[in-house]
């Protein structure tokens, strides 16, 4: 089936998300859609699939023009998606899910269970998939959870399938494995939109590239390009995509973690006994899949989770058990995972955001006197030194663009007296140019003397930064290892398996 999107525009207020985008997709091809997050390639896959309406252009499938009120239409027409967030219900078994919304029944009106098991194996065997029709989705991998949603799709006869960063929450073998299967469906003339913004995957596998920038079409690219020359199209300027950093001088032992769990309130077990340490003028970098207790070990390093055991002890004095006002004042600096929940008040201007964790004492605040002609001098010179790009000091970090979003809370971590950084996902959502800036910021700090934990899913961002390499498994460290460790033995770990001579701290 050929797939021809022609001028389509889609409009959110003021905010134009796509901007006459034009591609083609011819019949048996992977067509990547290479691009930032924000850049507007969900957005348009979300037009194609029906889920929003453009405000211009149209869809042609085979020269005929289509029109989809919602994914019904789509899925009819033989368009198919893969979303980066699964669209399944854990608690039904495979079958049950792929024919949930096209139900088959059989004598006496009862559900046709069967059809969909038969449908379920046929297609496993077809693509080498080996997923069982009656295992519970809860009870899967997530590479194999990510089969069965291409199963669905093919069960409903997709003749394009559009998977939508589909290698977020995979291990490098899954991811691997993921490629296979692409190139698998292209044989058997299915036509692919594949949506990333990595440049390695999309080199690997796609037939042509299209480029989204700011909501439009920037350019395409054949995947003989070099990533240097994708990451331009990607930004619009050359990227210095490697990070350069020389060998560590390591300081004594700063951070030092042990025995460390987490309870979550549904009672689970979401870090379980982990252990290691940092020293003074090293990165750590913390690996895995989303998912794996990550989250939970940097919230209980900051002291927001409520339930936790074991010990953390910063330069030799104790953390656990202490607010987090108290950590911050003792010297540890917090990017986290989410910026805009978490590391910003939206509604509060630039400056304001730059003196949050300093706002109850000098030089901020004299004689409980906010001290505004200070803040307005601090506020420009870290404008100026962090890049951020605004109008003002005064302009609300809301209406920031999530590089400079990012900018703004490393500026504020960056500008105190630090005897620790804890970075979860820093570059998360931010184009190829500042993540170059935030990678180049961080091994600043490193090589400042400060003990550097970076928490991320990124493989390449882990090897680029990590001195050493602990990797986690079900809220458990499988492993602490070189930053210069293999990336198919670094997947093998993310995978739950433990390799031999690593280290495991007790």
């Amino acid at each position: 089936m050929k797939l021809e999107l022609r001028g389509i525009t889609k409009r959110f207020g003021a905010l134009v998300a796509n901007d006459h985008i034009s591609l083609t997709i011819e019949p048996g091809e992977i067509h990547a859609l290479l691009g930032e997050n924000g850049a507007g390639k969900s957005t348009l896959m979300n037009v194609l699939y029906g889920l929003y309406q453009a405000d211009d252009g149209e869809i042609v499938l085979d020269d005929t023009v289509r029109h989809f009120a919602g994914p019904g239409d789509a899925m009819a027409a033989g368009i198919g998606m893969v979303h980066q967030h699964f669209m399944l219900i854990p608690v039904f078994s495979v079958a049950e899910n792929v024919m949930l919304g096209h139900e088959e029944t059989g004598f006496g009106g009862r559900l046709n269970l069967e059809a969909a098991r038969r449908k379920v194996r046929e297609i496993s065997e077809r693509f080498g998939f080996h997923v069982d029709p009656d295992a519970l989705v809860e009870d899967l991998p997530v590479g194999v959870q990510q089969r069965v949603e291409i199963i669905k799709a093919l069960s409903r006869d997709a003749k394009v399938l559009v998977f939508d960063e589909p290698t977020a929450v995979l291990t490098p073998q899954e991811t691997d494995e993921l490629m296979v299967i692409m190139r698998q469906l292209k044989q058997a003339g299915t036509s692919i939109v594949f949506i990333t913004h990595k440049l390695r995957e999309v080199r690997e596998v796609a037939d042509r590239i299209t480029v989204i920038r700011l909501g439009k079409v920037v350019g395409e690219a054949q995947p003989t390009a070099t990533n240097a020359e994708l990451a331009s199209l990607m930004v619009g300027r050359p990227v210095e995509l490697t990070v350069h950093k020389n060998q560590p001088k390591l300081g004594e032992e700063a951070l030092v973690v042990r025995n460390l769990s987490v309870i979550d309130p549904r009672e689970q077990v979401v870090v379980d006994g982990v252990s290691f340490e940092v020293r003074a003028g090293e990165i750590l970098a913390i690996a895995g899949v989303q998912g794996n207790g990550q989250t939970e070990l940097v919230e209980a390093l900051l002291g927001l989770q409520s339930r936790v055991t074991g010990t953390i002890t910063l330069d030799g004095k104790p953390l656990t058990k202490l607010s987090v006002r108290k950590i911050l004042d003792a010297g540890v600096g917090f990017v986290p995972e989410d910026r805009t929940e978490d590391g910003l008040v939206a509604e509060f201007s630039i400056a304001e955001n730059l003196m949050l964790d300093r706002s109850t004492g000098e030089p901020f605040v004299k004689a409980g006197t906010l001290q505004l002609a200070y803040l307005a001098e601090f506020a420009r010179a870290k404008v100026t030194e962090f890049d951020i790009r605004a109008q003002g000091i005064e302009m609300p970090a809301g209406r920031l663009s999530g590089g400079n979003q990012q900018k703004v809370v490393l500026a504020r971590e960056l500008s105190r007296e630090l005897r620790l950084l804890v970075a979860a996902q820093p570059t998360r959502g931010l184009d190829v140019g500042s993540i170059e800036f935030v990678h180049t910021r961080i091994i600043e700090t490193r090589d400042a003397g400060i003990p550097v934990i970076v928490v991320s899913t990124e493989l390449d961002e882990v090897v680029a930064l990590a001195d050493r390499i602990a990797v986690m498994y079900r809220g458990a460290i499988v492993g602490i290892v070189p930053g210069d460790t293999p990336r198919d033995v670094l997947g093998l770990m993310m995978a739950g398996e433990r390799i031999a001579g690593t280290e495991v701290a007790a």
